[in-house]
């Protein structure tokens, strides 16, 4: 294989790590910490490429000679955006809000050449139906699964799939948070292959 740029993913999220470890198992992980709220009138779809662009480019400088790959997550739920719940009761409520309807999570993801500035991106869209849940089986998950820091209050990796009735969807990792089929298509248009 010939010499290529050495990737660094713009994330400390396990989830995105394990992801990419799956196509490419030698990365460097850094967390970004970027200003992540939205933009007065930012679409769900804006919000996503934006940070997932943002997140790479605030690694630029400490990777100066990288493939950085940024990606975010926004949840939807109607015109709601869902984020981390971050403790019991709020995954709960937001669980309870969730049943029996229709959530949709736009997964960006970006490749940005350090050296040139140079970078792609885009958004993958999955549309996930959940069940109609009762009170006592929300609790369950909750209690089982401790998604605290996952968008919309689910692990699809884990139990929350027994949560969906239905995704509709191009790539079952975007919904774990990094669009892998996406991402391949982008690193090999900046000339760095998977294969």
């Amino acid at each position: 294989m010939k010499n290529q740029a050495q990737l660094v993913l713009a994330s400390s999220s396990p989830y995105r790590q394990a992801l990419l470890a799956k196509i490419y198992p030698t990365f460097d992980t850094a967390s970004p910490d970027i200003n992540e709220s939205s933009r007065d009138n930012e679409s769900p779809f804006e919000l996503a490429l934006r940070l997932a662009i943002e997140k790479a480019q605030a690694l630029r400088s400490r990777y100066p000679n990288h493939l950085i790959i940024g990606s975010d997550q926004v949840a939807m739920l109607g015109d709601t955006q869902l984020t981390k719940p971050g403790s019991h009761d709020n995954c709960v409520r937001q669980l309870q809000l969730s049943s029996g309807k229709v959530l949709r999570f736009y997964t960006s993801v970006c490749v940005l050449n350090s050296m040139t500035g140079n970078y792609k991106a885009d958004v993958d869209n999955c549309k996930v139906q959940i069940k109609h849940l009762t009170n006592e089986e929300i609790e369950r998950y909750v209690e089982k699964d401790k998604p605290y820091g996952c968008a919309a209050a689910f692990k699809s990796e884990g139990l929350g799939i027994a949560l969906f009735e239905k995704i509709e969807g191009d790539d079952p990792n975007a919904l774990v948070g990094l669009p892998l089929i996406k991402l391949i298509k982008l690193l090999k248009e900046m000339d760095f292959h998977v294969l």
